[in-house]
């Protein structure tokens, strides 16, 4: 039996007040496995008002509700994990902060030595990217698709892939093994609306 390879989604970088409503519609419209909260340069206590606004939505639905490089608030606000980056805190102190019950994933880049040591560190899953151009930051590189099909034979470590990813040029990260495609802005900006997109995204994965 094929692997199920399941949407992840990644909140906009600005919450409108109706976002909670589009939230909603887009979670059931198809199978969405976790939403993780992203709000950058953006104090904690909008934070923490972002996740009571958003986490109901999302878990009530039964789709895991992450929140980005702030285990210590996650925990604090009922999330069901944190997602970490490269340089701002360890796997080891976020699963510290977690305990062993919650979700714990780490930004890999396009690197497998550094899967490989979060793995070792108690990751629940890793992610792989940008896969797709231009990169947002100047010294950022595209992941090769490689990278993806690579981790699938040797561990069994989920993967997420992100960046830059469509429905049009989602199909081969699926074939090489990724169990979850994440995505933001196309859904979020999506000319036919968010729950369409979600639809689109889960049709094309369960084509792939």
């Amino acid at each position: 039996m094929a692997k199920l390879c399941r949407l992840y989604l990644i909140t906009p970088p600005r919450i409108e007040i109706t976002f909670p409503d589009t939230l909603a519609r887009a979670l059931d419209a198809g199978d969405v496995a976790c939403l993780l909260l992203r709000q950058e340069d953006t104090s904690d206590d909008m934070v923490r008002a972002a996740i009571d606004t958003l986490r109901p939505v999302a878990q009530s639905r039964g789709v895991a509700f992450l929140l980005d490089n702030n285990p210590g608030l996650a925990v604090d606000t009922g999330c069901d994990g944190v997602h970490i980056g490269q340089g701002d805190i360890t796997c080891d102190q976020a699963r510290a902060a977690f305990g062993p019950e919650g979700i714990v994933g780490v930004d890999c880049q396009g690197s497998r030595h550094l899967a490989i040591e979060a793995a070792e560190s108690g990751a629940d899953y890793v992610s792989f990217g940008p896969f797709y151009g231009p990169p947002t930051n100047e010294d950022e590189e595209l992941a090769d698709p490689d990278i993806v099909a690579l981790w699938d034979e040797a561990t069994t470590v989920p993967s997420v892939a992100i960046g830059g990813i469509t429905i049009e040029n989602c199909p081969p990260l699926v074939r090489a093994g990724a169990d979850f495609i994440a995505v933001s802005s196309a859904v979020w900006d999506a000319p036919q609306g968010a729950a369409a997109a979600v639809e689109g995204f889960n049709t094309a994965i369960s084509q792939s």
